[in-house]
């Protein structure tokens, strides 16, 4: 959730130095006041939560400055702090887009924090809903998503399906690049729980330290550093799916606190003797062997069969045989309708160098070597000369999750250089690019004219 940030609009100082220090009181709020309307309204590009805004104010009446406001974003809510009891003017700001009205009496606090909470806390279910909506409009129709038709993976279809029908935990494992989560999420929006959150945790990115707050939550004053109350993973997966990614990577004694979750299904936030009712389903993934793990004492064997459920086994992209062709036809047609470009065709050649190669990184690197092929194309054809593994190799894999743009186009531009015997103007126009971009770079690094 975004800074939820307080604009009060208040001639009387001490009466708003008084809102702005009731509001602080809540540690997540931002506060800023104004005297008058129009600085107020030269300050709406920092885009505030919600405006408190006095009815009576030099220059402009708060109907004035309401309409100024609801011109610049409709959704803002502005909340009317008045002395004036006259029930037709409270009724002709709420029509006029007003959130509410409030008098100026012994209780104006106290409503304006309850006004507060319910806005912020609407505010967050209107963009979980959002995230929601957008999720469950990506049609997560697996057998549309997970692109093939191996015998490898249309198990892989079946045990979705199964899974989808059940509530059962599952135990998602395969290689790097596989595809894990596209498969957690798979199931998730297939299943029962599809309109509640899917939230996805790494494991393994997060410092072992911050783990627990991670999934767990704190409350303010917690630990140094933990300056508000934070909700954890699991809580905001309430009624959902918490999908558990590299849950080999945990430690122990963060193992044995997911195990009494698990058992318990309710989470105390760190730093709170208070609990907290829990329904939610769990998916893990792992590339490590998990039993083996448990035999290295490097895994709780509780745990183990707590998480080992309905086991899913991806397969390496290199046990697929033709479903890499069907994937890098898809993803080149997904690559020339996201940048706009005319759609290309695979030559022989390249099918035949495609099949080849083992791809260490699996469906994730097919997808970045047919990225960096769609760009190198001529024509309407991609080549075998335009896919490339060394280059990927010799960058010390640029194409994995860690890849930065600019080391992306630093690639694309090397490999043009070289095509176009180092004749910059010529590449320039081949990428698109002014030639400033590439004799900046080349001022930079200049090993990219060298082989």
């Amino acid at each position: 959730m975004n800074t939820f940030r307080i604009f009060i609009v208040e001639d009387d100082a001490i009466f708003a130095k008084v809102l702005k220090h009731h509001l602080l009181l809540n540690s997540d709020y931002e506060v800023e006041i104004f005297a008058d309307g129009k600085s107020c309204l030269a300050n709406l590009y920092k885009n505030p939560s919600v405006i408190t805004l006095d009815y009576y104010l030099p220059g402009f009446s708060g109907l004035d400055i309401l309409k100024k406001i609801r011109e610049f974003n409709p959704e803002l809510p502005v909340v009317i702090v008045s002395g004036q009891q006259d029930i037709s003017t409270a009724i002709e700001l709420l029509r006029k887009g007003a959130y509410d009205y409030v008098l100026k009496d012994e209780d104006t606090k106290t409503r304006l924090w309850n006004i507060m909470k319910n806005i912020r806390e609407n505010a967050k279910l209107k963009q979980k809903i959002t995230l929601l909506e957008e999720e469950i409009e990506k049609k997560y129709e697996y057998n549309n998503l997970i692109k093939g038709n191996s015998p490898q993976i249309q198990k892989t279809f079946k045990l979705i399906e199964k899974a989808a029908r059940t509530n059962i935990t599952v135990s998602i494992t395969g290689e790097t690049g596989t595809g894990k989560e596209l498969v957690a999420k798979s199931i998730h929006f297939n299943s029962s729980r599809s309109k509640f959150p899917f939230v996805a945790v790494n494991v393994s990115a997060v410092p072992k330290e911050l783990i627990e707050s991670e999934m767990f939550g704190h409350e303010k004053g917690s630990f140094t550093g933990a300056n508000n109350r934070r909700t954890g993973k699991f809580e905001e997966a309430n009624k959902g799916t918490i999908f558990l990614d590299e849950i080999g990577d945990m430690d122990l004694n963060m193992q044995s606190k997911l195990l009494r979750v698990i058992q318990e299904e309710e989470v105390s936030r760190v730093g709170s003797n208070d609990t907290i009712k829990l329904d939610v389903r769990i998916i893990v993934a792992t590339h490590k062997n998990l039993a083996e793990e448990v035999k290295k004492g490097n895994f709780r064997e509780d745990l183990y069969y707590r998480l080992l459920g309905l086991p899913v086994e991806l397969p390496p992209l290199r046990d697929r045989g033709n479903d890499i062709l069907i994937l890098a036809k898809h993803f080149v047609d997904e690559f020339c309708k996201k940048n706009k470009i005319k759609k290309l065709k695979i030559s022989t050649d390249a099918q035949a160098k495609l099949k080849k190669y083992n791809y260490p990184g699996n469906v994730r690197e097919l997808k970045a070597i047919i990225d960096l092929a769609s760009v190198m194309a001529d024509g309407d054809e991609i080549v075998a000369e335009d896919i490339s593994y060394g280059s990927i190799n010799s960058m010390d894999n640029v194409f994995v999750e860690e890849t930065t743009l600019e080391e992306y186009n630093k690639l694309i531009i090397k490999h043009f250089l070289k095509k176009y015997d180092n004749k910059v103007r010529e590449v320039a126009k081949k990428l698109d690019i002014g030639k400033t971009t590439i004799y900046r770079l080349l001022k930079e690094e200049p090993d990219l004219l060298k082989g």
